[in-house]
């Protein structure tokens, strides 16, 4: 999402929306002037970090793109339907494969005290079925939601975010929500308590995709106790590989840029968050998507707004190069990486200048639909995708990078990805300067492999897996 709290994923909301409980509910929408670098989102949310109008609609039907777009500045507000075509996933869903028999589990903090009366609402709004089951889980107890507290606040877009978007792409998908009742920043804060959720859901058996728009600056967990989180959790996720469980991670929404443990200063070189970083897991990275207002796809390029507002990507300080990076990307990029991990894996739109909507009720006073953008969008959408094919495959596809690395160094690579060519995630505006990455053909540290043509790149998966 792009929050702007610390998460690099929750990272594009940006908040002081509560100043929006006191701002004019005029008959059309909600203009929010939100707080200079506000917060930054616990995970990979994406909302800037500056000063930031945000749009607000009243009420429980969602505006028409079309009306979006007529309100100024061309800014579509693309609906469920569209970003299936757009992504290449309107016929499959025509025939029936909607993630039917398959749940996803997401994994944030806090969670929203409205989630599933949202939920609802939202599916009333875009015509969509309610899904099969949606459970929230507690394991580690919750604290009480307090509309004044910013944090909480971003969590609960993030959450809603997660659960709305995951449903939209794959609604006959079962949604399982865990929450934690302590918030993941940066540094080890949080993510003990991330870690045991996870594990909870593969002892449990809640589902055999992950997604995880939060994250921490791998340089924040250089210590003793960092150290250990990133051997635990690495050891989750092989585990997790071997059970078939896919998991994505967002790559943050600071471009090559991220904050350091005080939440204030950004490292003054490139940096990667985890866990997008590790081997194990998928990292999403983020785009700016143009399309028609009935969906039809029309081009992409990096999403980089400047001012820290961008799609994580780089390079991991911490993590050796994988098998499957040296095996298929070629001499140029194995210079770049140097011998270790590059991210992100592949992308998804995330520009909140290209936005989704999410309806929410949690916050007094502004009971509506609101814009959003940011790297979260595209780990619970890439899960919705992935349910989609798990269904057409009949059972889990698991780790997937094996797969889409094949499938980007293979002659069918144009068939199953939108190959972005043209930005990059640097971030200038942030003294002294950070330099990032540039869009090329191919793979990328600053866009993967790509966005999905869904049908076509399910198929492959389909073939690689047999």
């Amino acid at each position: 999402m792009n929050l702007s709290i610390r998460n690099p994923s929750l990272q594009r909301i940006t908040v002081f929306l509560f100043v929006m409980a006191l701002i004019w509910s005029l008959s059309g929408t909600l203009m929010v002037a939100t707080a200079a670098n506000s917060h930054k989102a616990n995970g990979a949310l994406a909302v800037p970090l500056g000063t930031r109008l945000h749009q607000f609609f009243p009420g429980p039907t969602p505006p028409s793109d079309a009306s979006c777009r007529a309100m100024g500045s061309m800014r579509p507000c693309y609906s469920p339907k569209e970003m299936r075509r757009a992504y290449g996933l309107t016929g499959l869903i025509n025939d029936g494969f909607t993630g039917k028999g398959q749940s996803i589990v997401i994994i944030d903090s806090f969670g929203s005290p409205t989630i599933a009366d949202d939920l609802q609402v939202f599916d009333a709004g875009y015509g969509l079925p309610d899904p099969p089951l949606f459970k929230v889980l507690s394991p580690l107890g919750t604290v009480p939601f307090d509309p004044n507290n910013s944090d909480m606040v971003n969590w609960a877009f993030e959450t809603t975010l997660d659960v709305e978007w995951a449903h939209a792409i794959a609604p006959g998908a079962n949604i399982v929500l865990l929450t934690s009742p302590v918030s993941e920043t940066e540094g080890v804060q949080g993510m003990p308590q991330f870690l045991f959720l996870e594990k909870y859901a593969l002892n449990h058996h809640l589902g055999k995709i992950i997604s995880q728009s939060w994250g921490a600056t791998e340089n924040t967990l250089f210590t003793p106790a960092g150290r250990e989180v990133f051997e635990d959790f690495n050891a989750f996720y092989r585990r997790a590989a071997s059970e078939h469980v896919t998991v994505f991670a967002s790559t943050g929404d600071s471009g090559s840029a991220n904050l350091e443990q005080d939440l204030m200063t950004f490292y003054p070189f490139p940096t990667v968050i985890f866990p997008a970083s590790s081997p194990w897991v998928t990292a999403v990275g983020g785009t700016s998507l143009f399309a028609t207002t009935n969906g039809k796809y029309q081009s992409e390029t990096v999403w980089n707004e400047g001012a820290a507002d961008a799609g994580g990507g780089g390079i991991s300080q911490v993590f050796k190069e994988p098998d499957y990076q040296q095996d298929n990307l070629p001499a140029s990029d194995q210079a770049l990486l140097g011998g270790k991990r590059g991210i992100p894996d592949i992308s998804y739109n995330a520009d909140p200048a290209t936005s989704i909507l999410v309806y929410l009720s949690f916050f007094p006073g502004a009971v509506g639909y609101f814009r959003i953008g940011g790297t979260s969008e595209g780990s619970p959408q890439w899960a919705g995708i992935i349910a989609i094919a798990n269904q057409r495959t009949g059972h889990p596809l698991g780790f997937l990078n094996e797969a889409l690395y094949k499938l980007g160094n293979s002659n069918d690579a144009d068939e199953s990805f939108h190959d972005i060519t043209v930005g990059n995630n640097a971030q200038p505006g942030i003294p002294p300067g950070i330099p990032g990455y540039n869009s090329t053909p191919g793979w990328d540290a600053a866009s993967g492999w790509g966005t999905p043509k869904g049908g076509e790149l399910i198929q492959q998966l389909i073939q690689l897996d047999t």
